[in-house]
């Protein structure tokens, strides 16, 4: 029996955007219906609008899918109104600059941490994170810090999304000792990484915060054990603080700006 869904057709057809994207290269419609929750033909029917409408590319040749020319126009405007990375970029470069540890700008997406820009330190370290790459949010610390700031409606939706998958002995793996933590961040101000997601690697972080309290990202400075501990990372928090402030000030001013005496609102 077909699956039901409650956004109908538009649902399933992202849901099949999303399928293919995650093969992060071209897949054959066989793979696709092997791993899609709909039937044979309702699948093909779908895979067919897209194809049809640009989002994905058929190659006749390969007999393989990828995802469209038009999607990827639409993904570049999505980044340009819609990314912090491109206001955020010279407050991040400065932050860089003045602590030589690796910094990471980061939103949330469906309850997921999307990395949207990253500073290496001046020395390099391998780590899981790079911009454009998804990661879990109960486990990292702009994850962590963004949720413990997000109003209890939106945060009592995203918990369930969360996997707990316990990546090492530090990682917090039930919703409970989320909560727990979540509040001591949200009293402190600032949220961090004990190596909950990599071993060895440490992170002190900060949401990007509205005038009104809307959690618009996070920034974080990131490090090793071998290099340094928490306590000294949570002396740049002020550091982090500010460009957080700065970054949140130029997202309203570009998505609000202030208007003259008199000017009428569309």
């Amino acid at each position: 029996m077909e699956k039901q869904h409650g956004d109908g057709t538009v649902g399933k057809a992202l849901e099949v955007l999303d399928l293919v994207a995650s093969f992060e290269r071209p897949v054959r419609f066989a793979e696709l219906q092997s791993r899609a929750p709909y039937p044979k033909a309702t699948l093909y029917r779908l895979m067919q609008t897209l194809t049809n409408q640009g989002m994905l590319q058929f190659d006749p040749d390969r007999q393989s899918y990828t995802l469209g020319m038009r999607l990827v126009r639409m993904a570049h405007s999505a980044w340009r109104q819609s990314a912090l990375a491109p206001i955020a970029r010279d407050a991040v470069d400065r932050l860089s600059l003045d602590v030589g540890h690796t910094v990471h700008l980061a939103q949330l997406d469906n309850a997921h941490v999307i990395y949207v820009d990253k500073r290496n330190a001046r020395t390099p370290i391998a780590m899981y994170s790079e911009a454009g790459k998804v990661g879990p949010a109960y486990c990292t610390g702009v994850g962590k810090a963004m949720l413990a700031f997000l109003p209890e409606k939106d945060l009592n939706a995203a918990l369930p999304q969360q996997s707990y998958h316990r990546f090492t002995d530090h990682t917090l793996t039930t919703p409970d000792a989320l909560r727990q933590e979540l509040v001591a961040i949200r009293s402190r101000g600032y949220a961090f990484d004990r190596e909950e997601h990599e071993p060895g690697i440490i992170c002190v972080a900060l949401p990007i915060l509205s005038r009104r309290g809307r959690v618009l990202g996070s920034l974080s400075i990131t490090s090793t054990t071998a290099q340094t501990d928490l306590d000294g990372l949570a002396a740049l928090a002020p550091r982090i603080r500010a460009a957080a402030e700065e970054i949140a000030s130029a997202v309203e001013d570009w998505r609000f700006p202030e208007q003259s005496i008199g000017e009428e609102v569309a």
